[in-house]
């Protein structure tokens, strides 16, 4: 089940930042926490990982509204989709973990942003995400450039550099539609 109690959470703690002074550039890292629930476990008593991938929202919604993102979206009746995503499991994260989500852009080219999340238990890192996100609207993917103005960061350039670059280039290998 979607966790939609910790999700209206985090949207009202995000805004409610906001709105007390805990803005954060674009160019940013958010920073939530919270605890490994027991919906979030496993047969294994450790976070499932799809899970994992369902709590990274909450990061990118944290770092929606933190950023004035949120509001663009509102504002332009955009949305925002994710195109396609490559993760890491490294540590398990057990019931009760306190857990911290960190969340910030990557790189950014002509169609797509890159962001790049992970969570980490006590210091350490136990997974991370490189996800391809896009804002849309009736007309499809908006263009990166029309994003970052609305934004007020018209010069703002970051292209994918070292491993996003690679992923962007191994991905584009990949067969689509899948093979029967």
């Amino acid at each position: 089940m979607y966790p939609f109690f910790r999700y209206g959470k985090a949207i009202v703690q995000a805004v409610v930042g906001k709105t007390t002074g805990a803005q954060l550039d674009f160019t940013g890292t958010s920073e939530i926490e919270f605890r490994c629930s027991l919906t979030d476990i496993d047969n294994f008593l450790e976070m499932n990982n799809g899970r994992v991938l369902t709590l990274y929202d909450l990061g990118r919604t944290d770092f929606a509204i933190r950023t004035g993102l949120g509001k663009q979206l509102l504002k332009q009746r955009w949305g925002l989709v994710v195109a396609g995503s490559t993760v890491q499991y490294r540590k398990r994260i057990r019931a009760f973990d306190k857990v911290t989500m960190k969340t910030h852009i990557a790189a950014i080219d002509e169609r797509w942003i890159y962001v790049e999340q992970s969570m980490w238990v006590k210091g350490k890192p136990c997974s991370s995400v490189l996800i391809r996100t896009g804002v849309t609207s009736k007309g499809g993917v908006v263009d990166t450039q029309e994003v970052l103005e609305a934004m007020g960061k018209p010069d703002w350039k970051m292209p994918p550099t070292g491993y996003v670059a690679e992923w962007i280039e191994s991905d584009g290998d990949r067969p689509w539609p899948p093979k029967d």
